[in-house]
C-alpha cells in the first residue's frame, strides 16, 4: 500500500526526522489559509498523486507554458491560486501513463534553502532478505537513469538484522555523501531514526528524494514516498486508514477486498489462475503464442465458489478483455469449485467474449462436468499449450 507524500512527512516528522512544515488542501476555498499558517518568504505547492516525476509533468489541456505539479510561489496569494488551478485536473507524468492521475488534494509547505542535493532510500533486498540502503550524491533526478549513466555514484549496502542499525552505517552513507563535521552526527542519527520507522512500520520502500543540505548546513527531508507491507496492515490500522482508495485501480481495489491476488495489464486475454507460478507460466504462454495477457490474476489455493465468481466479474469488466483463459491445476483447490464459480458468474454477468477453460487435478472430471452440463459456450481445452493455442486463435478470429 501506498501512501501521500504529506502522510509520509508525518510519519516521518513523527519519528524525528527533519521535515518542513506543511499543510494539506482538499478545496480551493482553504488553500489562502493554509498558506497563510505557513513562513515565508517561499511557499512550495504540491500535487498529491500516488507517482512520481511530479515536477516534470503536467496537466491536460495546460496553458502554453504552465509549470508541472510542484510550484515554488513567492506570496501567499500565489500559493493559494496555484492550489486552486491543480485541484480537480488531471497531472500526466511520466509514472502515470498517457491517463494520468487526478489531483484532489495538494500539500502547501515552507520552501528551503538548499545548498545540496542527495537521493536516499530504504528497501527490502530480495535477494538477501534484509533491509537495504540506497545512496547518491545524485538527488533529485530518477535514480534509474543514474543507475544507467553513473552508476559508481551509488552506494548500495544491506544491514544484517542480527545487530540491527549501527552507527558505522550512518557514518558510511555521510562519507559517500560528501558530508562533514556535525553533519555526519546528523547523517548517522537520521539514518536510524529512518531505519527504525522502516521496521517498526512495515515498510516496503522509503525514499527520500531528494536529502538536501541547507544553507544553513542541516539535513532536510524534502520530499517522501513510502509503500507498505498490505499483508502487515492487520498490525497497523493506523497506518491503513492512510489509504486513499481513489489512487488505486477499481479492479485491483475490488479484487484485495475478496483476498485475490489481481494486477491489471494492458494485454486483450483475461487470466484467471490459481498459484502465482503457474499464472505467471500462463501469462508467458500467451505472450508465445501471439497475443498478450490483461490481467494477472491468483484465485489462490483457497478459493470458494464465491470468491472465483468475484474474480470472473472483474475480469469481464475490463473493456480490454476479447478473450479469458481459465487454467486451473487443482491440488488444495478443487476443480468442481472453479467450475461452479465459473458458472455462477457467466450466468450472472454475460459471456461476450471467448472463454477458454484447462482443469486439471483434484475432482477435474466433475469440474468438467459441470461446465459440460451447464449448456454454456466454454471451449474446453486438454493442457496449457492447448488453452492458450485455443484462446489466442478465438481472439485473433
Amino acid at each position: 500500500m501506498n501512501i501521500h507524500e504529506y502522510q509520509a512527512k508525518a510519519l516521518l516528522r513523527e519519528c524525528g526526522a527533519p521535515v518542513s512544515d506543511g499543510r494539506v488542501v482538499m478545496r480551493a476555498e482553504d488553500a489562502k489559509a493554509a498558506a497563510g499558517q505557513l513562513d515565508g518568504p517561499v511557499w512550495v505547492v504540491k500535487a498529491q498523486i500516488h507517482a512520481g516525476g511530479r515536477g516534470k509533468g503536467h496537466f491536460r489541456e495546460a496553458d502554453a507554458g504552465e509549470k508541472g505539479g510542484v510550484r515554488v510561489c513567492r506570496s501567499v496569494e500565489e500559493a493559494a491560486e496555484e492550489a486552486a488551478r491543480m485541484l480537480g485536473r488531471t497531472l500526466v507524468t511520466r509514472q502515470t501513463g498517457p491517463a494520468g492521475k487526478q489531483v484532489n488534494r495538494v500539500y502547501i509547505e515552507e520552501g528551503a534553502d538548499i545548498s545540496r542535493e542527495f537521493y536516499l532510500a530504504l528497501l527490502v533486498d530480495r535477494q538477501s532478505g534484509r533491509v537495504s540502503f540506497v545512496c547518491s550524491t545524485e538527488g533529485g533526478m530518477d535514480i534509474e537513469e543514474v543507475a544507467a549513466e553513473t552508476p559508481d555514484r551509488i552506494l548500495s549496502f544491506s544491514v544484517d538484522p542480527a545487530t540491527g542499525y549501527q552507527g558505522f552505517h550512518g557514518r558510511r552513507i555521510a562519507f559517500a555523501l560528501g558530508l562533514r563535521g556535525r553533519q555526519v552526527k546528523q547523517c548517522v542519527s537520521l539514518m536510524g531514526r529512518l531505519y527504525g520507522l522502516f521496521v517498526e512500520r512495515d515498510c516496503e520502500m522509503l525514499e527520500i528524494n531528494p536529502l538536501v543540505l541547507t544553507a544553513e548546513g542541516d539535513l532536510l527531508c524534502l520530499d517522501a514516498k513510502m509503500g507498505f507491507d498490505d499483508n502487515a496492515l492487520w498490525r497497523h490500522p493506523d497506518i491503513a486508514s492512510l489509504r486513499d482508495e481513489s489512487e488505486e485501480d477499481p479492479k485491483e481495489l475490488a479484487a484485495s477486498k475478496f483476498d485475490l491476488n489481481y494486477i491489471s495489464l494492458d494485454g486483450e486475454i483475461g487470466c484467471m489462475v490459481n498459484g502465482a507460478g503457474l499464472a505467471m507460466a500462463t501469462m508467458d504462454i500467451i505472450k508465445l503464442y501471439g497475443s498478450s495477457p490483461a490481467n494477472f490474476l491468483d484465485v489462490g489455493g483457497g478459493a470458494t465458489r464465491e470468491k472465483v465468481t468475484e474474480a470472473f466479474k472483474i475480469i469481464t469488466s475490463d473493456p480490454n478483455v476479447k478473450g479469458i483463459l481459465v487454467n486451473i491445476f487443482g491440488g488444495i483447490m478443487r476443480c468442481d469449485v472453479i467450475a461452479e464459480g465459473v458458472v455462477a458468474a457467466v450466468k450472472e454477468v454475460g459471456l461476450k467474449v471467448p472463454l477458454v477453460v484447462r482443469l486439471e487435478g483434484t475432482n477435474v472430471e466433475k469440474g468438467k462436468e459441470i461446465i459440460r452440463d451447464s449448456g454454456l459456450n466454454v471451449i474446453a481445452a486438454d493442457d496449457l499449450a492447448d488453452a492458450a493455442e485455443k484462446i489466442v486463435k478465438a481472439v485473433k478470429g
